[in-house]
């Protein structure tokens, strides 16, 4: 699933034109070089969700070489952030098969051959962390199960055991591993049903920490691991020097 309904606020006036995902890097649009490369490790299936001059993008991807292989969920009534948008897909996903989320202004060095092997039968979800510095960390024990959160800048801890909640640490009372979470993960289709007490609207890591005490949510450290976020202005040059090292 390509996430591609924000707003793009970050990269006016661009986006008072067009959609993010149309931003071209080198001259080619954001979303074609998302499509091609995960074409390029043997993805057939893609899902697009829409809100932002949404036709603009429905337009340019019925007339690409990939467009066949596009569905799109349509968002134009309400951003849905990131766990509302993937809920409200669902029934566009027809087998148990994980599902890598994506979003369409990342750029990144990850071989999606060796990610999607890591998804294990039991594994509601893994998420590709880093040791890259933020402001805010997703909380992990020794084993990668994902714990907690917390923004060390404000010192709210966020978790479903209360021992996390109170001490920030765990129930033996150690340190819990800090990882900076990349926005790229793979999404079992048998966590969809636990989405079914979320509102319309929610945030993808809001539902992964309610539900991991009773789910395995794993942590995956790539230690390598280059992310662009081209949701600025500024880093659009970048982009272009990080396609150039990366490809």
């Amino acid at each position: 699933m390509i996430l591609a309904a924000g707003l793009g606020t970050r990269l006016k006036p661009l986006t008072d034109t067009m959609p993010k995902a149309l931003v071209p890097v080198g001259g080619v649009p954001l979303i074609d070089l998302t499509i091609r490369r995960l074409m390029g490790f043997g993805y057939e299936h893609f899902v697009v969700n829409v809100h932002h001059f949404a036709q603009q993008i429905i337009d340019h991807v019925s007339v690409q070489d990939y467009g066949r292989m596009v569905q799109f969920s349509d968002e134009t009534a309400q951003l849905l952030e990131t766990g509302g948008g993937l809920k409200a897909a669902a029934s566009l996903f027809d087998d148990d098969e994980p599902i890598l989320i994506h979003n369409v202004d990342i750029l990144d060095n990850v071989d999606y051959d060796w990610f999607s092997r890591q998804h294990q039968e039991n594994e509601g979800a893994v998420l590709l962390v880093s040791r890259r510095q933020t402001k805010r960390y997703l909380l992990f024990d020794n084993a990668m199960r994902l714990m907690g959160w917390k923004n060390i800048e404000t010192g709210e801890v966020r978790s479903p055991y209360e021992y996390i909640r109170r001490t920030g640490l765990s129930q033996h009372g150690e340190e819990l591993n800090m990882f900076a979470f990349s926005g790229i993960h793979s999404f079992s289709p048998q966590l969809f049903p636990l989405m079914a007490r979320f509102p319309d609207k929610f945030s993808i890591i809001d539902f992964y920490l309610s539900i991991c005490h009773r789910t395995n949510i794993s942590g995956l450290i790539k230690d390598d691991l280059h992310v662009l976020d081209v949701g600025k202005l500024d880093s659009l040059h970048e982009a272009e020097s990080f396609l150039k090292t990366t490809n």
